[in-house]
Formats: C-alpha cells, structure tokens, sequence
C-alpha cells in the first residue's frame, strides 16, 4: 500500500502505530487551537465538548484521535473532497493523530446518504484499485509521515452474523428513518434495502473501533457521525465530537462538485487546466474557494473580502491570484505562472495551447471519413454522456476550426490538423487513422 502507517492485524501493531505520531506535537493553547480549527467549519456538536477535549488534551499531553472516513467508491479525487482533508492536514499541524479510515468494506454496501435510490455496490477488486490511488492524492494535502491509514475490513471481514445482529440491536428503525433521505424515501414509497440501513450502523461501529475523539465529514454525514456517539457510549467509551465541513460548489457555482456533473476541479489536473477551471467559477464563490481551497489565513481572506466589496481590488485580480494559489498547492509556483501565460495566450490573444494533443481516430470512429459530433465528442472524453455533448453543443460551446457547430446533428468531416474545442479549455487536433 502507499503511504501513510498502515495498521497491521496484531493488537500489538495497533497500539505502536497510534504512538508515532506523538512526535512533534505543539502544545499550543487549547483557545488556539480551536480558533484554528473552527475557521472554515459548518458546525461542531457539542462545541463545548471540543473544548474540553483540548484542554484536557494539552494537560495530559494526548494528541487527540481525529477519524475521516472515506469510501474510496472512485479513483479520483477534486477540490470537494480536498476541503475535509485541508482540515485533517491543520488537526496534524497542531499535532493530533489522524486516522484515515478506508471503508473498503461498506463501500462495498455504498452511502446511501443524499441519495434517491440504492448506490450500486462496488467489487472488492474496484475499491482496492480505488483506495490505492485515493490514498496517494491525498498525500498531496495530508503529513504522509503522519497520517495512521486504517480499513474497517479490519474488523467486519472477521464477524460472524451473531455479531451484526448484536451491533444491529442498539439502533432502531425510527432511529434510522430520522436521517432525512430515508424518511424521504420512505414517504415517496422508494426502495430502502436493508444492507442500506446497515451503513449508519457500521459507520458508527468504526468510531468505537478507533476510539475516536473527533470525527470529521461532509453535512451530509452528520447523522452517521450522530449514531457513532450513541455507539461510542453504548460501549462505555467517551463520546466522539461531530465536526462538519461545509459541501464546495463545482464550477458552475450552484450544484455540489463532482466529476458525474462535469463541474469539478480534479487534483492530480494539468496545471493549465485548474488554472482555467478556477477562472471560470462565478465571482459570487471566490471567497467561500479561498477559505475552503487555500491556506490563507482567515484575515487575509476578509482583507479580501473587504477588497471586493469596496471595489478596491477587481474581481479579475483576486481571481487570478485564487488561481494560482490553488495550482501552486498540487504542482508548484513556476508551473503556476506557466499556467497563467497559457491561460493567457489562450483565453485573451486566441492561441492555441502549448500542449495541444493529437488525437488519432480509429476507422471504427469514422465513416467514410466523418464523424457524428456527438461521438466525436464523447469518443475524445469532453463529455460523459450523449445528453452533456447535447447540452454543451446546444449552448454554443463546440466549434471545429473556430468555426462553431449549432446543430447536434452535424456529421464532421475529419482532415488531419482539424482543431476541435470544447467549452473554453479542452481543445484535440485530430488525424485520421491510416493503419
């Protein structure tokens, strides 16, 4: 596995492993610490028990045991799911332990949170592949010499069903059915399958496992993070602080981000292309960007803030430097300023990028030398689907050789050298293929 201490299977190991990152804790102020901590958070219940929690932390020099629990359902990894891993990477700057739990098994039931209808359920195989490259982005943000990994498989794989029943027996079903999706599924008469009210359940269990003094998620986990305090008490063990962090908006600065919706900003993108993608995000979401993707200060950000509000700073500018803060987190400074003049010389003097790739287009893709543009598009990964080639086609964002194409209908042409763009920053030169 990549990265991170890896908890091993002995009671032994575990132990050792929840010791090493002792090293280096800062014994700051507990009123401090939960200054920083608070900045850029939704919610924490009970803050008073967050309070406590610290100053007892400091007296007893005990790093605290902070749990973020992901279930690696896809490979890839966005500003959104960056926002609560920012936060874990300030618990370990003030010198707690955190614990990234991998939920390679539960994501094999899938989170049914926010959702309409029953997730499909994932193969062993797909979240191994998934946890392994999760775990490598999120050394991007996270102290890899720090960072404790664990997986709840640990524990459930080893169960037998006398013990779901036993751990299934501390929750009821109008327990379960106050969580807003179920109850909303429940009235509309949708499906609910049992294996999904299992999930609160089994979140919670995790909790108790680690013994965690805080767990932090998204809003829409704050009723399983809930159910691990209840559990955590059942089993006589001190109860968990729930610390929310707000959901980030995508690009189009209305819907959560994520890649389904086309409106995220992937960390392991070109520098080019986070750079434009956080140009195109509406002014109304810069600051909420600044806060939850950066790391500049919360008065620096209100400096800001105030900036735009008295117009004394352009919103252009504070966009640009937005830009290249966050290029500048997942690459580096020089490629930032290498992505702002590519920006440049794209989006204000018309050139084509540096780095055009040249796509070749097998003879199963062409006929007769044309293409309909809605593969086209979808062969080349501009979209995900017919429906978002439609869409972006019918919203004047297609052109080939800068002229624009109108109609969803269109049957292209292909010659070798054709220039195709898509939205403001995707652009392919295509060549026929002559095998």
């Amino acid at each position: 596995m990549l990265g991170g201490f890896w908890v091993g299977q002995s009671k032994e190991d575990y132990g050792k492993i929840f010791a090493i990152p002792k090293k280096g804790y800062v014994l700051l102020d507990p009123k401090e610490q939960l200054k920083i901590i608070l900045s850029g958070t939704e919610e924490v219940l009970p803050l008073e028990e967050l309070e406590s929690k610290l100053v007892k932390a400091v007296k007893e020099n005990r790093p605290l045991i902070v749990k973020y629990g992901v279930d690696p359902t896809s490979p890839d990894l966005h500003l959104g799911h960056a926002v609560p891993l920012r936060k874990l990477r300030e618990f370990q700057d003030l010198g707690h332990t955190v614990v990234l739990l991998i939920g390679d098994f539960t994501a094999q039931i899938g989170d049914p949170s926010m959702k309409s209808a029953t997730r499909p359920q994932l193969t062993e195989d797909e979240v191994k592949e998934n946890a392994a490259t999760y775990t490598s982005q999120a050394f991007k943000i996270l102290d890899e010499e720090r960072t404790i990994i664990d997986r709840n498989g640990r524990w459930f794989s080893a169960m037998n069903f006398g013990d779901i029943i036993k751990l299934a027996s501390k929750f009821t079903v109008a327990r379960l059915l106050e969580r807003d999706d179920f109850a909303k599924r429940y009235r509309e008469n949708s499906p609910i399958s049992l294996h999904e009210f299992l999930y609160p359940v089994m979140q919670a269990y995790d909790s108790v496992m680690l013994k965690s003094d805080v767990e932090m998620g998204g809003t829409d986990q704050t009723f399983n993070m809930l159910a691990g305090r209840d559990l955590q008490r059942a089993h006589g063990q001190e109860s968990q602080v729930v610390l929310t962090m707000p959901i980030l908006e995508g690009t189009d600065g209305v819907q959560k981000m994520s890649k389904s919706l086309g409106n995220h900003i992937g960390l392991t993108d070109e520098p080019a292309e986070i750079f434009g993608k956080v140009m195109s995000i509406p002014d109304s979401i810069m600051i909420k960007y600044f806060k939850l993707a950066t790391s500049l200060s919360p008065e620096e950000i209100d400096e800001i803030e105030r900036g735009l509000k008295d117009e004394s700073l352009h919103p252009a500018t504070v966009k640009r430097r937005l830009a290249s803060l966050i290029v500048t987190a997942y690459h580096n400074d020089r490629q930032a300023k290498a992505a702002e003049k590519e920006f440049d010389a794209v989006f204000k003097m018309g050139d084509l990028p540096s780095d055009l790739d040249e796509v070749i287009l097998p003879n199963e893709v062409l006929k007769d030398g044309k293409v309909w543009i809605i593969k086209l598009i979808t062969h080349l990964g501009f979209a995900s689907s017919n429906g978002e080639a439609r869409r972006l086609i019918e919203q004047g964002g297609v052109s080939v050789n800068q002229e624009a194409i109108l109609s969803v209908d269109a049957e292209i042409c292909i010659t070798d050298g054709d220039i195709i763009r898509v939205g403001k920053r995707r652009f392919a030169k295509l060549k026929r293929d002559q095998s």
